[in-house]
């Protein structure tokens, strides 16, 4: 049975086929003008071993702690929009 997981960039991914979470980095988020946007999170997700398969999700604090505890089984999916 697949199980979906809206990403915090709009995207689905099935939780079932997940290989690794990498480590959750943090890094300084700057806008396309320059502007400090303050810090963003981002973890690199895998469904398989090759580049293809896998992904980097970027979004706040909140936005990737709930879909780490969603790809967990520890609570819901990330909140759509």
């Amino acid at each position: 049975m697949q199980r979906w997981i809206k990403l915090p960039d709009g995207r689905f991914v099935d939780a079932n086929r997940i290989a690794y979470i990498g480590k959750t980095e943090t890094f300084a988020h700057i806008d396309e003008n320059g502007t400090d946007m303050g810090v963003a999170y981002s973890v690199n997700i895998g469904t398989g071993v090759e580049r293809d398969s896998q992904l980097t999700v970027i979004g706040t604090r909140e936005e990737v702690l709930a879909l780490l505890r969603a790809l967990l089984g520890r609570g819901e999916a990330p909140p759509a929009g």
